[in-house]
């Protein structure tokens, strides 16, 4: 029998507010975020020299960059055990804390994975970590595929579906204990008996959380705020969108409260012919075996899945050296072409756009100076009915 679960507040019920920047993306705009480079090796497994650093410094710099050009928030990337040639990693929440401290304006959605915490004990640190930095914080919740990360620290490995029926027991923890003075939970993976959440978050905290399987589609429409996609193509992220409203219907939720983000590798350079050549560097000069082992155990991880697939089963050997298919996304030309494509994406049903980077030492602030403009420009265009595609008349 399934557990019967305590019922999850609406947006419109809950008690604490919106964050500003999420109220800005239901006025129609589409919201930027940037992956964080946490960990060593950078956002594609290649040996091509780049310039990103993982160190804090860096990633200090990157966050100034990151809100005085365009972008709303940031999310720190959870690792433990060395993967696709990243060897060193950062903790997500440290990272995290410490770029919150530096920052005035940007958000950070900080990634967890359930299994290696337990939900109440995450739920205090993010509530706090919301106090101190004034509301700007968020969490991803990620099921996990790295099964190394889990038997290396004498933790089981769940069946791939079983891993997000946890991650939903583990949302809906946190979602309890950040609206309820003393919350009691009894689930198939988690049991709470008059646990107290004291100081409460200052905002409402968006859930975000991956995956593009049947399983995952299902969990972000029963508890999630967001849905953050791998690069697909438009066929692919119109089947997922449609895929999780319906299940938010099922749900009894307004599937108008589930936002979607789109995890793309932006390459921007004056021509299309500069910037194809960038992507064909990178995948010429593939750590081959660092893709081969990730496709492997990412591939793996989804074929206990109950379709017999998970988020990497299309993935090309070219996919993969951008370990989330951010090349799928097509964010790949001139400022003019990849502003053209996030109104695309939007169209799609796309809210967020995840960007990382080749160099984070000058794309990220070239991103935010010549890219994110014209979408704005754009979108301010469609509004007062004198935008043409390609061009705003």
């Amino acid at each position: 029998m399934a557990p019967a679960y305590p019922r999850l507040l609406t947006n419109a019920e809950n008690p604490l507010p919106a964050p500003g920047w999420w109220e800005e993306s239901d006025g129609g705009e589409v919201q930027f975020a940037y992956w964080v480079p946490n960990v060593s090796g950078g956002l594609v497994i290649t040996t091509l020299p780049m310039q990103t650093g993982w160190d804090l410094e860096s990633n200090l710099r990157y966050a100034k960059v990151a809100e005085e050009n365009g972008f709303a928030a940031a999310l720190s990337q959870t690792r433990w055990f060395a993967s696709y040639g990243a060897d060193h990693q950062h903790e997500a929440f440290v990272i995290s804390s410490q770029i919150l401290a530096h920052t005035e304006r940007l958000h950070l959605i900080t990634a967890v994975h359930p299994g290696l915490w337990h939900p109440g004990v995450v739920a205090k640190m993010q509530a706090s970590l919301d106090v101190v930095s004034g509301g700007r914080t968020a969490i991803n919740v990620v099921s996990g595929w790295f099964r190394s990360e889990f038997t290396g620290y004498g933790l089981p490995w769940l069946e791939h579906d079983e891993r997000y029926r946890r991650s939903e027991e583990f949302v809906r923890v946190l979602k309890g204990m950040w609206t309820e003075d003393v919350f009691d939970f009894y689930g198939a993976f988690y049991t709470l008996e008059e646990a107290p959440m004291l100081p409460k978050p200052v905002h409402r905290i968006p859930v975000f959380q991956g995956g593009n399987s049947k399983a995952a589609r299902r969990m972000a429409g029963c508890v999630s705020d967001v849905l953050f996609m791998n690069g697909n193509t438009n066929r692919g992220f119109r089947e997922i969108i449609a895929d999780a409203r319906a299940a938010a219907e099922a749900a009894g939720r307004d599937p108008r409260e589930l936002k979607f983000g789109a995890n793309g590798f932006a390459i921007v350079r004056d021509t299309e012919d500069e910037a194809v050549e960038t992507l064909r560097e990178i995948v010429a000069n593939a750590d081959v075996e660092a893709v081969k082992g990730f496709g492997e155990a990412t591939k793996a991880a989804g074929r206990s899945s109950r379709e017999g697939e998970g988020m990497w089963a299309d993935s090309s050997f070219e996919d993969l050296v951008q370990y989330n298919d951010g090349f799928k996304t097509g964010l790949i030309g001139t400022p003019e072409q990849v502003a053209e494509r996030i109104l695309e994406l939007k169209d799609l049903g796309v809210d967020i756009i995840l960007c990382g980077f080749l160099h984070y030492d000058w794309e990220l602030e070239q991103f935010g100076r010549k890219v994110i403009p014209l979408v704005r420009e754009r979108e301010e265009a469609r509004r007062n009915g004198s935008y043409a595609a390609g061009r705003a008349r």
